[in-house]
């Protein structure tokens, strides 16, 4: 195709109006055409990247196969694209900042005085076409997170201003607003768009396409409204209104021609649209499974927020449309979990997943919960902290050890059975300093994991500084949980699993995240298919 093409995602009016999606969606049409397709993001705020900030800030954390902590829009772009990122998908002004200032320290500006225009705007560009350059992709798709006002997002404008003043029809800007309802007027208004609009104008920046957030139709009229008074072509103006499922916002972008209008605007033959035959199977499949009565999954956790476990909730999702069941992910808080009320926290549960985190806080409820679970033989899938908590709960209660722990949360345990790896003892940094990215693992032949997955050897994405304690294996093995996964070349043990209960899993690693639309994981899918036929036979018992 020659050059690389660069389309700019801007929002404006609120935050959360859904600028993943809409970029993921555009992605998808593209790759869809038979371009090579990929999607970063920057983010306006100075951490390094998100791996320090609380998820009531940031949503989840999310993990690139090249172990950098990422924002959890890539989620989106792999669960949609099928593609893997990496630490260049996600940039941040920490990271921008940090590497200008870098550069400076080693003398490389040749004592120049360092300013945000050219030096901070240079760096953003550098890394803009970083990946186009690199791996010649035909599009790069940049989303801007925060919304066009900011005074923290003033550098990246001013960024794609000179980059669509260089690259000419190379580069374009889709820019998405909210079109707001007003109950008692009767009204959707279209001022707070032209107002962003403007905002985005004021910077240098003309939108070539604008997509507006809406709840409700938007009349031809109204659209060509917002086409008069923001200089965009009518046929530009697409609406994004609000879908049962964000996997359904490609097909409305396609049904009005967006890919199109991009296409065009960029001097690219259009050619046939697409079928996207396995896309549509998917989302058939889903609207039957949505029909059905649901699966209840209780994820025990301590962040009662749904960002908080994105890609753990898409998993569940998307492994519950290909056992063709609706499920139903019910949040159950781990800080308020006691021996008194945890069976009636879990009845009607069909499974039960105890969610990854850090720290102390909330464990003792999922301790409650994963005995409740292991004694009443009911489907059970423990991620990182939750896969280390399962082992610490085995060792209280079926190996004796009553002050078994983990050394994160208690240095002076005498039953380490979790412990923190050699290499990591010596770190005092909190940030990027564990074990991170994708590691290799051998199952088991025979286990539940091997049999899900159906291969020997995988590879999946960790983030976690304590590992399962060695010296207790034998000891574990011996009084029934298998470990079952090891990591080939530092023998750590990836995943445990109680062969005698209908399906006890534990990994050290985060299959969430490989999880994608077409491709759902192995591990979520076996677990959903457990949960069904266990209720399904209690169900049956009770009558």
């Amino acid at each position: 195709m020659g050059e690389t093409k660069y389309i700019f995602v801007t929002g404006g009016v609120a935050s959360s109006l859904g600028k993943g999606i809409i970029s993921s969606s555009i992605g998808k049409l593209l790759q869809a055409r038979g371009y090579k397709v990929t999607i970063q993001k920057f983010d306006p705020y100075i951490n390094i990247d998100p791996g320090t900030l609380n998820p009531y800030e940031h949503g989840e954390c999310y993990v690139t196969v090249d172990g950098h902590e990422a924002d959890l829009d890539l989620g989106h772009y792999e669960r949609f694209l099928g593609i893997q990122t990496t630490k260049a998908n996600n940039i941040t002004t920490g990271r921008i900042y940090k590497s200008v200032i870098d550069k400076e320290r080693r003398g490389d500006y040749l004592g120049k005085t360092i300013q945000v225009i050219p030096h901070i705007t240079d760096e953003i560009k550098r890394n803009v076409k970083l990946l186009g350059n690199k791996y010649k992709f035909d599009f790069v798709i940049t989303e801007i997170g925060g919304t066009v006002g900011d005074i923290e997002s003033l550098p990246y404008l001013e960024s794609i201003r000179q980059l669509k003043w260089e690259l000419g029809r190379d580069a374009l800007c889709v820019h998405l607003t909210y079109v707001p309802y007003l109950a008692a007027a009767g009204e959707l208004k279209t001022k707070p768009t032209q107002h962003s609009v403007k905002e985005l104008q004021s910077a240098g920046i003309q939108p070539d396409v604008l997509v507006l957030r809406t709840e409700y139709e938007l009349s031809t009229n109204l659209r060509k409204k917002v086409a008069l008074f923001c200089n965009v072509d009518e046929n530009a103006v697409v609406q994004s209104i609000d879908a049962p499922t964000i996997y359904e916002v490609p097909i409305l972008m396609q049904a009005q021609k967006l890919d199109e209008t991009i296409l065009k605007k960029m001097g690219l033959p259009v050619g046939d649209t697409p079928g996207l035959g396995p896309w549509r199977a998917f989302l058939e499949r889903r609207h039957k499974a949505e029909d059905t009565e649901p699966l209840h999954i209780a994820l025990v956790g301590k962040y009662d927020l749904q960002d908080a476990y994105k890609s753990i909730r898409e998993a569940l999702s998307q492994a519950g449309t290909y056992n063709d069941r609706k499920v139903s992910v019910d949040f159950v808080n781990s800080e308020k979990l006691t021996e008194e009320n945890i069976a009636e926290a879990l009845e009607g549960m069909a499974g039960v997943l105890i969610g990854p985190g850090f720290g102390e806080r909330g464990i003792a409820g999922k301790f409650v919960a994963i005995k409740y679970a292991r004694t009443h033989d009911i489907p059970t899938f423990g991620i990182c902290l939750g896969m280390q908590c399962i082992a610490i709960e085995f060792a209280r209660n079926v190996l004796g050890y009553a002050d078994a722990d983990s050394r994160e949360m208690n240095e002076k345990t005498p039953h380490n059975v979790i412990d923190i790896m050699e290499e990591q003892k010596s770190i005092t940094n909190m940030g990027g300093t564990m074990r991170l990215g994708a590691y290799e693992c051998i199952l088991h032949k025979g286990s539940k994991a091997y049999e899900a997955y159906g291969t020997e050897h995988i590879q999946e994405r960790h983030r976690h500084r304590y590992e399962f304690n060695n010296q207790y294996k034998a000891e574990y093995e011996a009084a029934g949980m298998k470990c079952t996964g090891i990591n080939p070349e530092s023998d750590l043990v990836e995943i445990v699993e109680i062969p005698k209960l209908k399906w006890y899993i534990g990994t050290q690693f985060h299959p969430e995240y490989s999880s994608t639309v077409l491709k759902p994981h192995p591990l979520f899918v076996a677990f959903i298919k457990a949960s069904i036929e266990s209720f399904e036979e209690k169900e049956k018992a009770k009558k």
